[in-house]
């Protein structure tokens, strides 16, 4: 998942720098952190936008496997997001 990595470094950095007494590995380790967070969100919207777009087309299109991908893609995207 997009971000995963940046907000699990950051969250690490930001612990060290509290543990140290380091404010500008803390400071760098929280802005990873929040880059991360909004990058594995946007990217979450973007695969339940993906997944509404896929239902819509499934049951335009009478095709169930097009409506079982598209509430995939729409659950994967709230996974994401949380």
């Amino acid at each position: 998942m997009a971000g995963t990595k940046d907000e699990a470094m950051g969250s690490v950095k930001q612990g060290l720098g509290k543990l140290t007494g380091d404010k500008a590995l803390k400071a760098e380790g929280t802005a990873q952190k929040k880059g991360g967070r909004a990058a594995r969100k946007s990217t979450g919207a973007a695969h339940e936008l993906k997944g509404n777009v896929k239902k819509a087309a499934g049951k335009l299109l009478d095709s169930p496997t097009l409506k079982a991908e598209g509430a995939a893609d729409k659950a994967r995207g709230k996974v994401e997001r949380s």
